[in-house]
């Protein structure tokens, strides 16, 4: 996708994510959160600003396992997904960054949407 699409959609997904959990418009952060919350399986919670961190990772990892740079090692004894880095992720700007990691949240939603 381009740029300009990735945006386009990205906006789509903020509202009706915004819409489905009666919230303001969800910013990076908080859709990277939710994705990790539902890699988790555990449901909504309660959660430390470290397990919040966890949930980030966990999300980003599940993100660009789908780019083959992850790979799932399993869960730990609370039931927690572990990832393994596979191959080198490239050195992004931060822009490329943000517009792959919003590409890849658009394509997990859209299966969860469909």
């Amino acid at each position: 996708m381009k740029p300009a699409e990735i945006n386009a959609k990205w906006k789509v997904l903020q509202q009706k994510i915004a819409e489905e959990f009666d919230s303001d418009i969800p910013d990076l952060k908080v859709m990277l959160f939710l994705i990790g919350v539902q890699e988790l399986g555990k449901g909504p919670g309660k959660y430390s600003k470290r397990q919040k961190e966890e949930l980030m990772h966990i999300a980003t990892c599940r993100l660009l396992s789908e780019m083959g740079f992850y790979e799932l090692e399993g869960l730990d004894q609370d039931g927690w997904p572990h990832w393994k880095l596979v191959k080198q992720v490239p050195s992004f700007a931060m822009m490329e960054q943000e517009l792959l990691l919003k590409s890849l949240a658009i394509h997990y939603f859209e299966d969860i949407y469909q």
